[in-house]
């Protein structure tokens, strides 16, 4: 990453994210209502604060499980190449299964890995992304439930990094890079 200097713009309110989850949580539990057990996929590492906020707003019974990808390595743009790294521990086959997402830009992670569970037989398979930047797109793939839908601006905090830095900030926040 190299040691660039670089500025964060706040850009949603960690009050806003709290208020969209809340009615993201809402809708999620109306559509699953009549589940048994709805499986949450978190696709680590960036999604993790957010499936956190989202599973104690749902009003259903939950099971928690993680898929961790990596498409990005260090830098600032995708590699379009998605490798996971770490597969689900537990059966899908028959079951409702929500995918959280951090965010959606070229497509390519949400699509390899909805391809991938739907290979696994569950009953109902959707997708939740906080983050959607569909001027990115690059593959034809869509989260049942966005968040919020951002320009083309690379973010961070709440979960997101930045070579594994700012992940804790409380807020999303735009990189700028001082000259």
């Amino acid at each position: 990453m190299g040691e660039r200097p670089y500025v964060i713009d706040e850009m949603l309110s960690a009050k806003t994210i709290a208020a969209r989850v809340e009615a993201l949580a809402a809708e999620i539990t109306r559509h699953f209502a009549d589940t048994d057990k709805l499986v949450v996929v978190g696709l680590l590492r960036g999604s993790f604060v957010f499936i956190a906020d989202l599973v104690r707003e749902l009003r259903l019974p939950v099971e928690v499980d993680f898929i961790e990808t990596s498409s990005y390595g260090s830098g600032m743009e995708s590699s379009r190449e998605v490798r996971i790294l770490k597969d689900l521990r537990g059966k899908i086959e028959g079951r409702d299964v929500l995918v959280v997402e951090d965010i959606v830009d070229t497509g390519h992670t949400l699509a390899h890995v909805l391809h991938l569970l739907a290979a696994k037989k569950p009953r109902r398979l959707e997708s939740c992304a906080l983050l959607d930047k569909p001027s990115r797109r690059e593959v034809e793939v869509r989260a049942s439930w966005v968040g919020f839908e951002i320009p083309d601006r690379f973010v961070v905090g709440y979960g997101i990094d930045f070579a594994q830095r700012n992940r804790n900030l409380p807020y999303i926040g735009a990189v700028r890079f001082e000259e």
